[in-house]
């Protein structure tokens, strides 16, 4: 509870108020590629800028194959805990699993590659607890874009499209 008289600022402010701030360009959605070139042309011209531009990377969606291992568990197990994944996180489209390895496929949308696989990475251990997963290791990590994935399907070489979303064994 604070104690002061009604209508005081709040000690420490020495009478500022807080003012609302624009969301800037891109915010609502209509960032383009003319905002990052108008940011570039007024620092070329040396005009003085408007509000500051920032330019953007727009993020790609990523099609990340996880491969995990480790020490037998029971299946129901390992099933239990892959369907407790994916439920806490329905961007998982698929995961095959035997006794002692696991596979999940899901899309994640990034920047760029590096911090799809950053995700990626920190899947596993970070919900080896709370989805009561085994305690595998990653033993292997595939990130590809989605044209990329696209193709593979198209020539006949990518993932195996009869496997149906959900949680299957091996």
């Amino acid at each position: 509870m604070r104690r002061a008289r009604p209508g005081s600022p709040p000690r420490g402010t020495g009478g500022r108020t807080l003012t609302s701030v624009g969301a800037g360009a891109g915010f609502d959605g209509s960032w383009s590629a003319d905002t990052a070139v108008d940011a570039t042309a007024d620092r070329a011209t040396g005009s003085e800028p408007g509000p500051a531009k920032e330019e953007r990377t727009p993020s790609r969606l990523w099609h990340i194959t996880l491969s995990v291992s480790g020490a037998e568990t029971p299946l129901k197990e390992v099933r239990r805990g892959l369907e407790q994944l994916a439920h806490d996180h329905p961007f998982l489209l698929t995961s095959r699993y035997a006794n002692d390895h696991a596979e999940i496929r899901y899309w994640e949308e990034a920047r760029d590659l590096h911090d799809a696989a950053a995700v990626a990475l920190r899947l596993w251990g970070e919900h080896r607890s709370s989805a009561q997963l085994p305690p595998w290791e990653i033993v292997g990590l595939e990130v590809i874009d989605r044209e990329t994935y696209h193709q593979r399907v198209a020539e006949g070489y990518g993932p195996p499209p009869a496997a149906p979303v959900g949680v299957h064994p091996y």
